[in-house]
């Protein structure tokens, strides 16, 4: 693995890449990405995009495609450890879809987000970039106030915004 010790560096800033997982995934991908055209196609040739059916105007979801089963089962070990990183946008991203879709589905879109961060940090050779755990609440924050309101409704409590003086 020496030829590829800065690949290793890269994928060992990931949260849940341990450095066995790095090792996996330099050795069934290459560390070359130019082979794969885009994150799409890593992912598809991977094994973690999510299934997709429709037939007569309905989509339904199906199982994930056939994939490389060493990298997938890496991957596997990589969400399910990113998913208890506390604090990373991994672990926001699985909790967020775990409540709507269950944890199976949420550890295969973790994956996806693993690998087309893999694609991105080994193609232009860049470190992992944590968004934090609040990524998804300091994005749509309107979002956010509707949903804890809704919440608070649903537990029988009337809510009455008053906004914080100086606040932005």
């Amino acid at each position: 693995m020496a030829p590829f010790r800065g690949a290793l560096d890269l994928l060992d800033t990931v949260p849940g890449i341990n450095q066995a997982v790095a090792e996996v995934i330099i050795a069934e991908t290459g560390g070359d990405m130019t082979r794969f055209a885009s994150a799409g196609h890593l992912a598809s040739w991977a094994g973690v995009c999510p299934g997709h059916h429709e037939s007569a105007g309905r989509t339904e979801t199906t199982k994930v495609r056939p994939g490389n089963p060493y990298l997938k089962g890496a991957l596997g070990l990589a969400a399910f450890g990113a998913a208890r990183t506390n604090n990373t946008y991994l672990q926001a991203r699985y909790k967020r879809l775990t409540a709507r879709r269950g944890p199976m589905k949420a550890l295969v879109a973790v994956e996806h987000s693993i690998i087309t961060a893999i694609w991105h940090m080994l193609t232009y050779n860049v470190p992992h970039r944590e968004l934090g755990g609040t990524y998804f609440v300091q994005r749509d924050p309107e979002r956010a106030t509707r949903r804890a309101i809704t919440a608070l409704n649903q537990l029988g409590y009337t809510v009455t915004l008053n906004p914080i003086e100086g606040a932005a």
